[in-house]
């Protein structure tokens, strides 16, 4: 990875081979960032939810993470980091889209929750 600076400069400017490259594939996207794969991946979770992200959209970046190790409690913890953020409205509207993801079926959760009052 090159230092910092170098990728702020490709970037500001907008360098066509640094960017088709990084979009190029996951692979130079992971080495180019300088990042773990997990916190890669989380860093792409937190962005599916800023843009409000088709719920299918999850599922890739959710089984990245997992392979890389993060478990569910740190997914969902992405979601608590970003209210500040993005905002609980965004925030409300990605937790059914994540827990599908994780395979969590929330709509008998909410449905067990209301029948044992909590």
């Amino acid at each position: 990875m090159d230092d910092f600076d170098v990728t702020l400069r490709k970037l500001t400017v907008r360098d066509e081979r640094f960017v088709s490259a990084v979009l190029g594939s996951d692979e130079a996207s992971l080495t180019a960032s300088g990042l773990d794969r997990k916190t890669h991946a989380l860093a792409r979770i937190g962005a599916l939810v800023a843009l409000d992200a088709a719920p299918q959209s999850y599922a890739t970046c959710v089984e990245s993470a997992r392979c890389a190790g993060a478990t569910p409690e740190e997914i969902v913890g992405i979601l608590v980091a970003l209210i500040p953020v993005v905002g609980s409205p965004r925030v409300v509207s990605a937790a059914p889209k994540l827990g599908l993801a994780l395979g969590y079926d929330l709509d008998a959760a909410l449905e067990d929750g209301a029948r044992n009052g909590r």
